[in-house]
């Protein structure tokens, strides 16, 4: 696990100068992944929100919120996950004194998968989980309409298992509270369901035991 640490430092630091794409001018900073480094489920999300950008963790805005709690009532331990976006950082549309989300194009994305697919390589996990279409999108290689392929488990390059969801972002822009816990509800049996696949699955690589 400690040489597992180490390359996840080192691709942290390397990450933390990339500037293969424009999106690193505006952004305050790279926003890597965090988590163990031997963990079951490995879940990616889109791209780091305002609050994330600032702190420089991932997850940690209402959406991280919402994740949080989702996770709790499904027994996951948030401790035991790692978690990650397929791009590293914040892309944004300034708005007064507010900068408004901006979805990452195909381009973006595809620049970004270099550092998603190193940290992949390095967890070895038994499952990863696709948390909107973006992450969809960068780990399968090509657009996945999430409606239509949510709780599916989709097998991508080296023999490694992708589960599709929703991202809970989803969820905080719901205007009818009744819609809102419906939806949350089937995020929580989503995250129940790969709690129980990652539980039976082996981890991914050949080297899975190192």
């Amino acid at each position: 696990m400690a040489d597992r640490s180490a390359l996840l430092d080192a691709l942290r630091d390397e990450a933390g100068r990339c500037r293969a794409c424009p999106l690193w001018r505006n952004a305050t900073q790279t926003v890597f992944g965090e988590g163990p480094p031997d963990p079951d489920i490995v879940f990616v999300g889109e791209q780091p929100g305002d609050r994330e950008d600032r702190e420089g963790h991932p997850f940690v805005g209402p959406a991280g919120l919402m994740f949080d709690k989702a996770l709790a009532e499904a027994g996951i331990d948030r401790k035991r996950a790692y978690v990650t976006n397929a791009v590293k950082h914040f892309k944004f549309e300034p708005r007064g004194k507010l900068r408004l989300h901006k979805k990452p194009n195909a381009s973006e994305i595809n620049v970004c998968k270099r550092w998603l697919l190193a940290e992949i390589d390095i967890l070895k996990p038994r499952l990863l989980v696709a948390l909107g279409a973006t992450a969809a999108q960068s780990l399968v290689g090509k657009a996945v309409p999430v409606g239509r392929n949510r709780g599916a488990v989709i097998e991508i390059e080296n023999a490694r298992r992708a589960f599709i969801t929703i991202h809970p972002s989803s969820l905080l822009r719901m205007p009818e509270p009744v819609d809102r816990q419906a939806a949350y509800a089937g995020f929580v049996a989503d995250l129940r369901k790969i709690g129980e696949l990652a539980g039976k699955l082996p981890r991914s690589g050949a080297a899975a035991a190192a």
